[in-house]
């Protein structure tokens, strides 16, 4: 699929980020509720809208590219400058707007999920015995010693 303009996707991209952004608040307020079963429902839909988005900014980029202009990111400022209007402008910096909202949720997420993995290895640690003398208990709560070992070597 072809487009005739660089600037004839980014409504639609300004949507699927826009979404994606929406996504990422609900997944922060779950990762706050340790909530797994909402986080797992968002994973498959989050990575749904990123794809269809990296289409159409690939889509994009092929335009740019063929308008003469570097076929990346990069060239939307140059091509803007030509052949882009006011209205393309405007798209154009509400997608870099939502993108930042993006990425910086990203960022406020991911310290997120690694504070629940810290917590979570700690309450693991805290479950481990301390060192290979601690007590184990038996079936009856009665402490086993983990000593020496009554096995008899014989030679």
């Amino acid at each position: 699929m072809a487009i005739a303009s660089p600037g004839a996707t980014l409504r639609d991209e300004q949507q699927l980020i826009g979404s994606i952004v929406e996504l990422m608040k609900s997944e922060q307020q779950f990762l706050i509720d340790a909530d797994a079963d909402g986080l797992a429902n968002i994973t498959p839909k989050k990575l749904q809208l990123a794809q269809k988005a990296a289409e159409l900014a690939r889509l994009r980029h092929k335009a740019l590219g063929t308008a003469g202009f570097p076929a990346g990111e990069t060239g939307m400022e140059p091509w803007l400058a030509v052949g882009g209007n006011a209205d393309v402008r405007a798209d154009w910096n509400r997608l870099l707007e939502l993108t930042r909202e993006a990425k910086e949720l990203n960022r406020v997420n991911s310290m997120l999920v690694n504070k629940q993995l810290a917590h979570t290895q700690n309450m693991l640690n805290e479950l481990r015995p301390a060192s290979a003398g601690a007590a184990v208990y038996g079936p009856a709560g009665q402490a086993l010693g983990s000593g020496p070992s009554r096995r008899f070597v014989v030679g």
